[in-house]
């Protein structure tokens, strides 16, 4: 399916935002969101132990899968529309597969990735080729490749790590405790970080890292419920926020795909969007749901998803299409 490309955003269209769909029969907490990078497609896993692929175009669940022997937690799409990388929530000590590829289509998993003893936090595909990695608290992020169950390389940090490719694959960051930001070029990581920024003043772990899509800014959420946007090239943070705090569940922040806006959820049920630019409040929201854990933007669509244990598909109100010319979004099940 072609993903139809937007209409430019501005703060009335974003400030205009509403649930545009709702699929509440998750039976528990849904731990992670991902968006495919060209495909209207949306994949979940949650406390149930289910993985759910949702078509984003025309608000509807495609398929449900479940996975009562490892369980679900980080999941991320590979470049096929039917395939994701998920990690395991069980038995990480006994067998070692911290990781799996699983089928969407035939609902089989293609291979296991053997290596972390103890919860992957931090889960991201290469945008360019096979290549994936994981971070973990047993305090590193290992490289892998779906093609071979090996582990291609592992780096050994200080504290849970967050992970993330820029949008190009050329780069990775690593960011850990104390605001200590490592970026590596991905084709030599193993020569070590070529730079490392520092944010001051914030010794909490991160949980989050993000790359704008135009490679500019990166988005680095910690587990203190602060935000902050930092240049991608020299790491001067241009802005930073700090959310109402939401003890047990780590919140997300989200890059509108243009970069220009930053929406994220907090500890008090709401979810805001600020100018990056101007550094302003442009909105805030009621999320319906309670805190949010999980909170993406579409990559090609006006339109963003937002999860505790429902999900909720957001769009403007003064347009009831998710894309010009598509079908009217309606509520799930």
């Amino acid at each position: 399916m072609t993903t139809a490309s937007f209409t430019e955003l501005d703060d009335d269209l974003v400030r205009s935002m509403s649930i545009g769909a709702v699929f509440s029969d998750f039976g528990g907490m849904i731990h992670s969101i991902d968006f495919h990078r060209k495909d209207d497609l949306l994949v979940t896993s949650s406390g149930d132990d289910s993985v759910r692929l949702y078509d984003i175009a025309n608000a509807k669940l495609l398929k449900t899968t479940s996975n009562k022997k490892h369980g679900t937690d980080r999941i991320c799409f590979t470049h096929h529309p039917s395939s994701v990388i998920c990690s395991s929530k069980y038995n990480l000590e006994s067998t070692g597969e911290s990781l799996q590829y699983l089928s969407m289509y035939d609902n089989r998993c293609l291979r296991y990735f053997k290596g972390h003893k103890q919860r992957v936090v931090s889960l991201c595909m290469s945008p360019i080729n096979d290549s994936f990695m994981s971070g973990s608290l047993d305090h590193s992020v290992r490289i892998w490749d779906l093609r071979v169950n090996a582990c291609q390389g592992i780096l050994r940090l200080r504290g849970r790590p967050a992970i993330a490719y820029d949008q190009q694959g050329l780069v990775f960051a690593v960011a850990m405790e104390g605001g200590a930001i490592k970026l590596f070029d991905s084709r030599s990581y193993d020569k070590g970080p070529f730079d490392t920024f520092l944010v001051g003043g914030d010794t909490a772990e991160v949980c989050d890292i993000k790359f704008s899509n135009d490679g500019k800014s990166m988005l680095l959420t910690t587990t203190n419920n602060n935000i902050y946007v930092l240049d991608a090239y020299g790491g001067d943070k241009r802005c930073g926020f700090s959310l109402e705090p939401s003890p047990g569940t780590p919140i997300e922040a989200t890059f509108t795909q243009d970069g220009k806006y930053l929406v994220a959820g907090s500890g008090s049920g709401t979810m805001q969007a600020w100018s990056i630019e101007m550094k302003n409040e442009v909105a805030c929201w009621t999320s319906h749901i309670g805190v949010p854990s999980c909170l993406k933007w579409a990559p090609h669509k006006a339109m963003f998803a937002a999860a505790s244990s429902v999900l909720t598909f957001w769009i403007p109100n003064n347009d009831s299409k998710l894309n010009n010319g598509g079908t009217d979004a309606e509520a799930g099940p």
